[in-house]
């Protein structure tokens, strides 16, 4: 059970609304919190959610884990060189 507050101005347009359709407040604030969570909840898996910030995705280089190796030493001494030349 729930228990909510509403400003009197709201409530006067629950009451009014639940009567217009003629169903209770109770089944207005039930069938809006469905509808809410229905059109705001993902279908999409945590992986989809943040593919772009994972490895070959956030990289922009679709053979990251065959490559990692050179990518690496080469991210390596392409800082090493930048530290040289300060």
């Amino acid at each position: 059970m729930i228990s909510l507050r509403i400003p009197p101005d709201l409530e006067r347009k629950l009451d009014s609304f639940a009567k217009s359709k003629g169903k209770s407040r109770s089944e207005i604030v039930k069938e809006s919190i469905l509808e809410y969570i229905k059109n705001h909840s993902s279908s999409k898996t945590p992986f989809e959610l943040g593919e772009d910030l994972f490895g070959k995705y956030s990289a922009n280089n679709q053979k990251l884990a065959q490559n990692r190796k050179s990518i690496l030493n080469k991210t390596l001494k392409d800082k090493n060189e930048k530290r040289r030349t300060r």
